[in-house]
């Protein structure tokens, strides 16, 4: 499971559809919390947040976003908690380390499948994704280097 904290507009379209799948199962992870990936390590800062399922509602609202931008449809119904009209993103924290590190690990990615896509990654000014807010410090200590 990889649920970027990069902005989705750096993925790659395989990327991004993977990152829809993904992040739609780790709202079910959340939602019922036993077996499979209910213990996932990425979900740790989602458990963190005041309220998890919200939090994983504006992630999946960010890649719908982008979704929607190139022309794709993501089916916004299989959000489970939908944000209400004027609530504000539950915002995380995400490392400029660990922002590094994911880089690294998409360019990686990129650069087999897609030259193009990582190219474009590696002239761009990289950015959080929109429910992320972006503090100086080391790889986040749930992700497997």
């Amino acid at each position: 499971m990889r649920l970027w904290s990069l902005h989705p507009e750096h993925l790659d379209r395989i990327g991004l559809v993977a990152c829809w799948r993904e992040s739609l199962l780790a709202q079910r992870a959340l939602h019922h919390p036993t077996g499979g990936y209910g213990r996932h390590p990425q979900l740790e800062r989602f458990r963190a947040a005041p309220d998890p399922l919200l939090a994983i509602a504006g992630y999946l609202a960010g890649l719908a976003a982008e979704a929607d931008a190139r022309g794709y449809r993501f089916d916004r119904t299989r959000i489970a908690r939908p944000l209400p009209a004027g609530v504000d993103l539950v915002r995380l924290v995400v490392t400029t380390g660990q922002l590094d590190h994911e880089v690294a690990h998409l360019l990686a990615k990129l650069d087999a499948r897609s030259p193009a896509d990582a190219a474009r990654l590696r002239a761009a000014t990289v950015r959080a994704h929109p429910s992320f807010v972006v503090a100086p410090g080391p790889v986040a200590s749930w992700e497997r280097t």
